[in-house]
């Protein structure tokens, strides 16, 4: 079993930062591609960002350059660095894994999946 816990949201202003984390346990991190969804309320599940094992990295095209994806092995950790917030970034983040190559943006090819944690962005 693969374990998934986000932390790092919270509540903050338009124009500020956050910066998700997400560790992983149960099997060995680096087997797997990792992605970023959100889900605001009474929306859908929609794509953030996704990374691959060499590091190869994909956005969402609204987001517009102000979020970065990265991980550390090392560490068993994905971050998902976020500027310039907007009060429409509000919603529940949710980490991801993935086995599987491919395009990262389906939400149906992920494996496993984190509890999710809360970004509010006011404005």
């Amino acid at each position: 079993q693969v374990q998934l816990v986000e932390s790092g949201g919270g509540l903050v202003q338009a124009g500020g930062s956050l910066r998700l984390s997400c560790v992983a346990s149960g099997r060995t991190f680096s087997a797997y591609a990792m992605g970023w969804f959100r889900q605001a309320p009474g929306k859908e599940r929609e794509f953030v960002s996704g990374i691959n094992w060499n590091g190869g990295d994909t956005y969402a095209d609204s987001l517009k350059g102000r979020f970065t994806i990265s991980r550390d092995n090392a560490k068993n950790t994905v971050y998902l660095q976020m500027n310039s917030l907007k009060p429409e970034d509000t919603a529940v983040y949710y980490c991801a894994a993935r086995r599987s190559f491919g395009p990262p943006m389906y939400e149906s090819d992920y494996d496993y999946w984190g509890q999710g944690t809360q970004v509010t962005v006011s404005s």
